[in-house]
């Protein structure tokens, strides 16, 4: 029996000495703390890096593939009120977030609905521009669904991770999550899905005559909503955003970078 319980202790520290040699080696290494102001990190790195869709007339890409829209213009003129160059990033739109604190980009500016999810993970500027979440068709049909009880026989594409997917849920429609927006249009153009959901100031850019989506219309809105920018929760650089916007108000370049993509009448007074 002494011999029995010995080889029971024996085998019980054994284990005890293993267990603690594999969680020094598996213990999760704690994230390193940024220290000093996001504005300071910005400037000390040179860059701005923005995080962007394709998404006109906020961020497209003109000819020569540069990234041009109202937000992609208002992105650089800011980056250069730092003294610093911007970079825009191509992102997907439910990766955002994370990308966010992951410091791959610096900001989210790319017609983001300031919902409640985006407020409580992320330091919002004010709202600049006011928008809607719409309906998109085939103009062929678009008489026929002029109410949201009439959109319960469709099925919607909508950008994952955006305002148009949040509408399609709280309105119980059926809807297939596609990378971006303008894919969204593009389901609706083949055909493979009947309607889509996106921002009214992306339809009056993208749908209807003289459009590359001339089949296409807009009918009902389901909402109204503003944008605003995101920075990491506590950054400095929503406050410094908020300066840039009051003083661009002021001055009128605010105004003359809408009229140039048509969004003046959106435009909330700083």
């Amino acid at each position: 029996m002494k011999k029995f319980m010995a080889l029971i202790l024996t085998l019980a520290l054994f284990m005890s000495l293993t267990a603690c040699g594999n969680s020094d080696e598996t213990e999760p290494v704690d994230a390193p703390v940024s220290t000093g102001s996001d504005l300071n990190y910005v400037q000390d790195k040179g860059t701005l890096v923005v995080g962007i869709t394709d998404f006109e007339p906020m961020d497209y890409r003109d000819a020569n593939g540069e990234w041009i829209g109202f937000d992609a213009d208002m992105a650089r003129a800011f980056a250069e009120s730092l003294g610093v160059a911007v970079e825009f990033v191509e992102i997907e739109w439910d990766n955002k977030i994370m990308e966010l604190n992951g410091k791959t980009i610096d900001c989210v500016w790319n017609g983001m609905t300031l919902s409640s999810e985006v407020t409580s993970a992320m330091e919002c500027s004010n709202a600049y521009c006011n928008n809607a979440q719409v309906v998109v068709v085939p103009s062929s049909i678009a008489d026929q669904y002029q109410d949201v009880d009439s959109l319960v026989e469709l099925t919607f594409a909508v950008e994952a991770g955006s305002a148009g997917e949040e509408q399609a849920e709280a309105n119980s429609l059926y809807y297939t999550p596609v990378k971006a927006q303008s894919d969204a249009l593009m389901e609706v153009a083949a055909g493979t899905s009947d309607a889509a959901i996106i921002d009214s100031l992306m339809a009056a850019a993208m749908v209807g005559e003289g459009t590359g989506y001339a089949d296409l219309t807009y009918t009902i809105g389901l909402n109204s909503e503003e944008y605003g920018v995101g920075f990491r929760k506590g950054s400095d650089l929503a406050a410094a955003l908020n300066d840039f916007f009051a003083s661009s108000y002021a001055d009128g370049s605010l105004m003359e970078c809408a009229e140039t993509y048509g969004v003046q009448a959106a435009i909330v007074a700083q």
